[in-house]
């Protein structure tokens, strides 16, 4: 057949799949595929044993299962042949080769293959054409294991339900705010003037970078911001955080990535090109240490004595390692029993376990640029990069680390509460939100729609509320910097939407909660 001479490059074809076997709770049961392909065409039909069998199912569990057997499963073809050719996507479709295995070695790399000549055919691929594909007499499902999956989704997100039960029971004191459920569009005010557009000529990319710069409203508080939008977004995303910091006498600047904006993402999702991952890391580290340089010697215009590394995501690791931060020795290790299965419960482990293939720069000096006075982190991760105390490599530098109850691209249990335990210094706090997400820090206006429509297990609730909240406890740690009193532990209730603030000693008792 055309896929077998793709996949082997021509000699004899390889015998196409024509049994499976499908393994659950000890048992071995084979199915005909012939048959299986057969009954989903016509389940009526006669001399059909599967039928037989199919019957002691009640009518809705039988179409359930046609349906899925016919169902397309990568109709944009051109999108999916990008992402299984990306780092991730490879991982991903090799970690099914313990699902779905054949009689040989390699079941993985097989499955990437097979899905790969599929889709260069004009034929629908569906899980029916799949299993039709393989070049392999046999196939065996493992139905136990496609459970165990699906069990660690779901007890990550009990684990998350149980994580916030504790967290409520601290005893923290309650500060309500002023309910900001309309929070006004981004448009400019006679107080906050529009923000200007620099470019920066840079060695280390073929284009000048930009820079938006909002410039503090009134006397300016000598510590301005560095803010990296997370993987796939952009700037404009959080003009909302730059436009109020602003407000409140600290210079922004936003810097967009060019090798991992939204822009990008379009282009994904044409099939143009894969996704970017970790290996955008390099420039966006590099990006961080020019443009402290260059308000250091002049080329940018003079903003403070010291700089504030604020980023989300992606984008919130690299405020981390550009604050010094490096993982540990023995990444490689902690990635090959981490990434023993597909991490659904943990999304980030993807971009972690690529890190050893990124080459990243040493830490700087120091010398020609502005010191770091802190970094605020927004759904940070780095579980596997920093085990233990790896993050006092960020040599006391205060810390804001803030994640979301409904997050579960970065856990917060795992991601953000046992990084941030790490920290000693009296000025760094974890924040806590509940109802929030991974993406709540996102603002998409009418001139930046959504790519991707997410619901609100994704979204979060009540986004402004939460993008409000974590304006006002950004500006309370940053002025907590300049030896004023501390940022309280606390509940902080920003009209419908509550967050947690802890302390390093709060934070304690929270884990200690938890693992008991």
């Amino acid at each position: 057949m055309l896929l077998t001479s793709l996949l082997v490059g021509g000699g004899s074809p390889a015998k196409a799949a024509d049994q499976l076997i499908v393994r659950l709770d000890g048992f071995s049961l084979p199915i005909d595929i012939g048959q299986l392909e057969a009954w989903s065409r016509d389940p009526g039909s006669r001399g059909n044993d599967l039928g037989v069998w199919f019957e002691l199912l009640d009518p809705r569990s039988r179409e359930d299962l046609r349906r899925l057997l016919l169902t397309p499963i990568l109709e944009e073809r051109d999108l999916a042949l990008q992402l299984i050719q990306s780092w991730a996507g490879r991982q991903v479709v090799e970690e099914m080769g313990a699902l779905l295995s054949t009689d040989q070695s390699g079941s993985g790399p097989l499955l990437v293959n097979t899905l790969r000549g599929l889709l260069q055919r004009p034929e629908p691929v569906t899980p029916l054409s799949l299993l039709r594909a393989v070049p392999t007499p046999r196939l065996t499902l493992e139905v136990d294991e496609v459970l165990k999956l699906a069990q660690q989704w779901r007890r990550q997100v009990e684990l998350q339900g149980q994580a916030l039960r504790q967290l409520r029971q601290l005893r923290l004191p309650l500060t309500a705010t002023p309910s900001t459920a309309r929070v006004p569009a981004l448009q400019p005010t006679g107080a906050v003037p529009m923000p200007r557009l620099l470019e920066l000529a840079v060695t280390h990319r073929p284009d000048p970078l930009k820079i938006e710069l909002w410039e503090a409203v009134g006397p300016a508080r000598g510590t301005y911001l560095l803010v990296m939008p997370g993987l796939g977004s952009s700037g404009a995303q959080l003009n909302w955080l730059a436009r109020g910091l602003a407000e409140r006498g600290y210079p922004v600047l936003l810097i967009d990535d060019p090798s991992s904006d939204e822009h990008v993402v379009r282009q994904l999702l044409d099939g143009q090109r894969p996704p970017p991952g970790a290996e955008t890391l390099p420039a966006r580290l590099a990006d961080v240490e020019a443009v402290l340089k260059a308000e250091q010697v002049g080329r940018l215009p003079p903003l403070g004595s010291s700089a504030v590394l604020l980023g989300h995501s992606l984008g919130g690791l690299s405020a981390l390692m550009a604050g010094g931060a490096r993982p540990v020795a023995g990444l490689d290790q902690r990635c090959k029993q981490a990434m023993r299965g597909i991490p659904l419960n943990n999304l980030s482990r993807l971009l972690q376990c690529q890190l050893p293939e990124v080459p990243l720069p040493k830490v700087g000096s120091g010398d020609g640029r502005d010191p770091v006075a802190a970094v605020v982190s927004f759904n940070p991760f780095g579980s596997l990069l920093w085990p233990g105390r790896g993050l006092d490599r960020l040599n006391g530098t205060p810390l804001l680390m803030v994640g979301g109850g409904l997050d579960l691209v970065t856990p917060p249990v795992g991601e953000q509460l046992e990084l941030f335990l790490q920290q000693h210094n009296p000025r760094s706090r974890l924040v806590m939100v509940e109802g929030g997400s991974h993406f709540s820090v996102v603002r998409l206006g009418d001139d930046n729609p959504a790519l991707l429509q997410l619901g609100e297990e994704l979204v979060g609730v009540e986004p402004h509320q939460v993008q409000e909240l974590l304006l006002n406890l950004t500006a309370d740690f940053l002025g907590s910097l300049d030896g004023s009193a501390v940022l309280a532990s606390q509940q902080r209730l920003q009209g419908t939407v509550r967050a947690y603030v802890l302390d390093r000693e709060a934070a304690r008792h929270w884990h200690r909660r938890l693992d008991g």
